[in-house]
């Protein structure tokens, strides 16, 4: 098995420490006759034990191998699945070069344990070639990630040679990408030390869609609008959404980000204090084929904070221009972002600045660089009743309309005022005391 892993290409860049490089070495020595049987056993337990540990935090099923095998050629970064991914496969030097990567690949996605099994006496691949997963709650693993490997492992079953194998893998790639960025939706940046980050998916994210929202029509046709064109490659705007807490500024991102992620959409998040990495992130997401949101949950900034300055050089008036493929989405409860002083505005005080009004239109003109602002606003007691009856409805409580409006208005007085997410907190309410 090592010989063919030694041939790859593209595909070829294993770390000594992942489960098919441990696994060839390990077939190796059993082929050549030369081996201690207790090691090797002890070795080939230890790999069945991270292909268990990469099945559990994926929630992969069946053929384990198949999935693991799936899984290393969709994450597997490389020139060519780089020039693949979101388009079709172009005629180039770079094909001829794969394909027989592609071949080795098929070799190994079909190979036969069993000789393996009858050599040291044991029955783990067996067990993983038809294997029966535990359920497990879905937000134990990113169900995401785990449906599209175990979609390609059973497309690459019936695969009949390496080309057919070849037009799987390219169909996948076309569709949903390569890497992390093919597999997740929505990811955080993790600072490393040094200014270095990395890209951490976010594997629980709400599968929330705009129809949960209810109300705020207007709202949610201009935000699907410009998303839209944004994801076609048309102009869009940066987009900031003010209003109220608890009125679904969050939870309309969130559903943007679901209903558009099959049209190559992803979203990165990103907190205030990193913003000094914007920079970084933008340069590495560049130039990858698909459209990015940078979201910005609670966006504020104190009257002592600069954190802003990092944000208006990247929206626009930096020196290098915003790639068309990124667009920053804002929530905030501030209209201004950017807190102000009645000092602010008063061109006499000039004890630190001799031009106040020159520092506030600085701090004000933050906003104007969001091309869209879209207010959410706390909805009138009618409106919160309107959201509290249908979010009872799609939950399935049965309760006297009387009796709900009744205890709807009594909660809101007690909690959280008028909100959908005060109006979503009284029916978890009722459903948590539920009979």
């Amino acid at each position: 098995m090592y010989e063919k892993i030694s041939r790859l290409l593209m595909y070829g860049d294993l770390t000594e420490n992942s489960i098919l490089y441990e696994l060839g070495r390990a077939i190796d020595a059993i082929d050549s006759g030369d081996y201690n049987k207790r090691e090797v056993t002890r070795e080939i337990n230890a790999i069945s034990k991270k292909l268990l540990m990469l099945a559990t935090d994926y929630g992969f099923d069946d053929n384990l191998w198949h999935n693991y095998i799936a899984f290393y050629i969709i994450t597997n970064e490389n020139p060519f699945s780089l020039v693949t991914e979101k388009t079709d496969v172009k005629p180039g030097s770079v094909n001829q070069l794969v394909e027989n990567d592609f071949k080795i690949l098929k070799e190994l996605f079909d190979y036969d344990f069993s000789n393996i099994e009858n050599e040291l006496g044991i029955s783990a691949f067996s067990t993983f070639l038809n294997y029966s997963a535990v359920k497990k709650n879905q937000q134990m693993y990113n169900r995401n990630v785990s449906e599209k490997v175990r979609n390609l492992s059973k497309a690459l079953e019936g695969a009949k040679d390496e080309k057919d194998f070849f037009n799987v893998i390219t169909e996948f790639y076309k569709a949903y990408g390569v890497g992390m960025f093919g597999l997740n939706k929505a990811f955080r940046i993790e600072e490393l030390g040094e200014n270095d980050i990395k890209f951490v998916p976010i594997n629980n994210m709400d599968e929330v869609t705009l129809d949960d929202l209810i109300g705020y029509e207007y709202q949610k046709q201009q935000l699907i609008a410009n998303t839209e064109s944004f994801v076609q490659g048309k102009k869009a705007n940066n987009v900031l959404l003010f209003g109220d807490s608890g009125t679904g500024k969050s939870t309309s991102i969130k559903a943007i980000v679901n209903q558009y992620y099959n049209d190559g959409l992803r979203m990165i998040e990103i907190y205030k204090h990193q913003f000094k990495y914007l920079s970084k992130v933008i340069a590495s997401i560049k130039n990858r084929n698909y459209k990015y949101i940078i979201y910005m949950d609670d966006l504020s900034f104190e009257e002592h904070e600069i954190e802003y300055k990092f944000l208006k050089a990247v929206i626009e008036g930096g020196v290098e221009t915003r790639p068309d493929n990124i667009l920053i989405y804002a929530t905030s409860n501030r209209r201004h972002l950017i807190k102000e002083t009645w000092n602010d505005r008063n061109d006499q005080s000039n004890i630190d600045d001799r031009h106040h009004s020159d520092t506030v239109e600085e701090k004000l003109s933050l906003v104007h660089r969001f091309g869209l602002t879209i207010s959410y606003s706390k909805p009138m007691q009618k409106e919160y009743l309107e959201i509290v009856t249908g979010l009872a409805q799609r939950a399935g409580l049965d309760i006297p309309q009387e009796e709900l409006i009744a205890q709807a208005k009594v909660w809101e007085m007690e909690q959280g005022g008028l909100s959908g997410r005060t109006a979503q907190q009284f029916v978890n309410h009722l459903l948590g005391n539920k009979i």
